[in-house]
């Protein structure tokens, strides 16, 4: 059988090229690099030797060989320079494509269950799982067949009788975290990935989901905290680099704080008149902080999770304004008792400060569950709309909000 072999690697069947194949002079002028093609005695094959490398293969190159080529150049590489050549193919970094992995357990329809366990003893130790295998005609994908089944089928039935042809499948395409939640989702040891001709080019495997999930989830966690996300380590990360992924949210939120001191300032007069009204600030923008975050976090769970969708905006907006009703009703008759037993003012204070309570905790539920809604939508990372984005507009409308009760109230 014709065989190509490169440098540092294993050699593997293609079954396509032969010396005399009319199709090699189309190869060979594809290829960027030279190569010496060796014919061994009493063997037709064609080896590729010395300066072949991934990157000599250009995307044309890689995109006019037969998929089955692709596919066994995949089979015989490392992770890192499966990853490079699945970039040449054009499949997206977060992709399906990406992440899966080629070493998976092929069956033919017309095999017998006792052809399929043979096929499984050759080579299940070269291949990611033996437990799913995936039945093809044509690297298309037809069906599935798991080995709890063939071991406990008739060794005489054909493959086409057992095998399950409703199986899920993912596009190459398709996000990879979306992959990955279809995996735990559905308890999935492997998912297999096709093409969008529905050849199966490879699968995506638990742990591989499990790593995505870990990945997306860092990257969201470090997004939530204003901070760059790194694929580094705490300690495997300089101190420069900490500062270069830190400080440019701290920097915009500094700043932005510049808005909620030209509000201040405009109400000096109201401050000079009643200092206590100071005093209640930090309460109220901490308390309207924290209700917008715990909105924010709920939601980008429930996006990242697939519990809320964005058809889901306005059922979301109604039930968080019925939340803050509830808990602002709470925190005010709290929040005034304190007022009055401490001797911070009187019933019309403890009324003022409660109201502007209860607008702030509603304004602050609503801010929380749509700012991360509206980043889905414009195709951001809804991770980005936090707790810093948050409590920073949260404390603009609280001042704002807080300043025009009190004037209309005190007449100040």
């Amino acid at each position: 059988m014709p065989t190509l072999l490169a440098a540092g690697y294993t050699s593997f069947d293609l079954g396509i090229f032969t010396p005399k194949d009319p199709r090699l002079p189309i190869l060979k002028s594809l290829l960027k690099r030279t190569y010496r093609r060796y014919l061994e005695e009493g063997i037709d094959y064609i080896v590729f030797r010395g300066q072949l490398g991934f990157d000599a293969w250009s995307l044309d190159v890689l995109e006019e060989l037969p998929a089955n080529v692709v596919d066994r150049l995949l089979l015989v590489t490392d992770e890192e320079k499966r990853k490079q050549i699945n970039q040449l193919l054009q499949y997206p970094e977060d992709s399906a494509g990406s992440v899966m992995n080629v070493d998976y357990i092929a069956l033919r329809r017309e095999m017998t269950v006792a052809d399929a366990i043979l096929r499984i003893r050759q080579v299940g130790l070269n291949r990611e799982t033996i437990y799913t295998c995936y039945v093809t005609e044509k690297k298309k994908l037809i069906g599935a067949v798991d080995v709890k089944e063939l071991l406990t089928t008739s060794e005489s039935k054909l493959i086409e009788e057992i095998m399950d042809t409703n199986m899920l499948y993912a596009q190459t395409t398709d996000d990879q975290e979306d992959v990955a939640r279809t995996i735990t989702k559905y308890g999935l040891i492997a998912l297999p990935i096709v093409d969008h001709e529905m050849c199966m080019v490879g699968i995506v495997t638990v742990d591989d989901a499990m790593l995505v999930l870990q990945e997306e989830e860092t990257e969201d966690i470090s997004i939530m905290a204003g901070v760059h996300p790194s694929e580094e380590s705490y300690f495997g990360t300089t101190v420069f680099e900490h500062v270069k992924s830190r400080i440019p949210w701290l920097l915009f939120l500094m700043l932005s704080a510049t808005v909620t001191q030209m509000i201040m300032n405009s109400y000096e007069g109201a401050l000079a008149a009643m200092p206590q009204l100071a005093g209640f600030i930090p309460m109220l923008t901490g308390t309207g902080g924290n209700c917008g975050s715990q909105s924010s976090t709920l939601v980008i769970r429930g996006l990242a999770v697939g519990e809320i969708e964005l058809s889901d905006v306005f059922k979301v907006i109604w039930k968080e304004v019925r939340v803050a009703v509830c808990i602002s009703v709470a925190l005010s008759v709290v929040n005034g008792i304190r007022i009055m037993l401490m001797g911070q003012g009187d019933v019309t204070m403890a009324i003022t400060i409660g109201a502007t309570m209860a607008c702030t905790i509603i304004i602050a539920k609503v801010v929380g569950c749509t700012l991360p809604l509206v980043a889905e939508k414009v195709g951001l990372d809804p991770a980005i709309m936090a707790t810093p984005l948050i409590s920073t507009l949260v404390d603009i409308s609280t001042i704002s909000v807080y300043f025009a009760i009190v004037s209309a109230v005190f007449a100040l």
